[in-house]
């Protein structure tokens, strides 16, 4: 049920200087920390700082490199060419997923309702295993600027990383490294310019439609996909609350308190164009633990705060339902707004109900699934941590690389052999 109650900040809320990504400094908060005091001193932060850069450009040049190398593929074999990249693609979550893990280790509390009951599993040693479709849209709120991570992280439970879409702004295809490198991953970059953005978006609806026959092209003739968006259009903060205000004034509906209102232009524009090559909808409903009414998560947790001090997140937890496309009105304007209103209203009892009791409904009444093997399944909740299956898969980010410097060193002793009689180069054996 939709609140009637006007949003306004509360007195003790934080105040919001810039939306910085959770990279810049925030006005500290007048209420304590959700996770508490600061965990490391600036020392231990600053070298917390090199190490996570560190590791984390290392990573990224290495993945665009190895981007570089295979792009040729494009114009000799598509269907090699679109492997290849799902290859770095999981490499990119790979990455995501160890910096959260050993700078930032979260806990993961997943639930949902019954039409997700017997897909969202948890094995033997506590991992969270999930069972959904080789193609799907996923629409979320957009509560922080980590979302995607632990959004991604729920396709690497799926063996689905390597095949994730994103929609995301413009302005990020100029990062260094990142940008083109998401190029390289097929995401649809937007100006938010409807006349613009359109046939763009058309263009690489298109491409997520194509049939190719390689390697990671799935069990069925169309490739693997999950597609994210977030209608919301951006994350959660005192800025973008006052526009979701002016949008629900302009519509003469409610504003909502627990996220912003949806658009669904661009949501509607992808159902259509994706039409029978999609069966499912898959909804995720966002909540971090801690974060007060009334507060934006973006203030308490910063990339200082969540990777460099200590103070992740005490608990991520993801709620989670599916709609069959065939019972959303895709070709009514109206009628598909007035669904994803619906949709949203019903995020908004969720999260009401989640600040309320600090965890999201059971389907039925039932154990918590983190008690035991025993539990049954697709009732109460899993609790895990975002984590790789096997410690050596982060070494696999950088197999291409080393294949291909392997492969070079072969080369340049091979000629030196045939052109100067050893391998070790002319002008060694000028100096010997």
């Amino acid at each position: 049920m939709a609140s009637n109650i006007s949003y306004q900040q509360s007195p003790g809320a934080v105040q919001e200087l810039s939306p910085d990504l959770g990279a810049a400094l925030t006005m500290k908060p007048a209420e304590p920390h959700p996770t508490g005091r600061v965990k490391y001193n600036g020392f231990v932060q600053f070298a917390r700082m090199l190490l996570f850069v560190t590791w984390f450009n290392a990573c990224c040049v290495n993945i665009h490199i190895t981007q570089m190398f295979g792009a040729p593929l494009y114009f000799f074999n598509k269907d090699w060419y679109h492997a290849y990249m799902a290859i770095t693609k999981q490499s990119f979550a790979l990455l995501i997923t160890t910096i959260t893990q050993w700078f930032s280790p979260t806990v993961i509390r997943v639930s949902g309702d019954k039409s997700v009951r017997g897909q969202i599993k948890q094995n033997k040693d506590g991992r969270l295993e999930t069972d959904f479709p080789e193609r799907l849209i996923m629409i979320a709120n957009h509560q922080l600027y980590t979302d995607f991570i632990y959004l991604w992280w729920i396709a690497y439970t799926n063996k689905m990383h390597g095949h994730m879409y994103i929609i995301l702004k413009e302005s990020l295809k100029w990062v260094p490294f990142i940008g083109p490198g998401m190029m390289f991953y097929g995401f649809v970059f937007m100006a938010r310019n409807w006349t613009k953005d359109k046939p763009r978006l058309k263009h690489r609806l298109k491409q997520l439609k194509g049939r190719h026959s390689g390697p990671l092209s799935g069990s069925q003739d169309l490739d693997p996909m999950w597609l994210m968006i977030f209608p919301e259009g951006t994350n959660l903060s005192a800025n973008t609350r006052k526009g979701s205000a002016k949008w629900a004034a302009k519509q003469g509906i409610n504003d909502l308190q627990h996220q912003l209102l949806p658009r669904s232009t661009g949501f509607q524009f992808c159902l259509q164009e994706l039409k029978g090559t999609v069966d499912w909808v898959y909804d995720c409903t966002t909540a971090y633990e801690g974060i007060p009414r009334g507060g934006y998560g973006q203030d308490y947790f910063t990339l200082r705060s969540t990777y460099f001090q200590g103070r992740p997140p005490k608990s991520v937890n993801l709620y989670w339902r599916r709609f069959p496309v065939s019972s959303i009105p895709v070709d009514d304007v109206k009628a598909f707004e007035q669904w994803v209103n619906k949709v949203w209203l019903e995020k908004e009892d969720l999260l009401e109900y989640y600040t309320q009791n600090g965890r999201f409904p059971d389907a039925d009444e039932g154990q918590d699934l983190s008690k035991g093997a025993d539990a049954p399944k697709g009732v109460g909740f899993i609790e895990t941590e975002v984590r790789l299956a096997h410690w050596y898969e982060s070494g696999s980010i950088f197999i291409f690389l080393a294949v291909y410097a392997l492969f070079g060193n072969i080369l340049a002793k091979v000629w030196n052999l045939a052109i100067y009689g050893t391998i070790v180069g002319a002008t060694v054996k000028a100096a010997a």
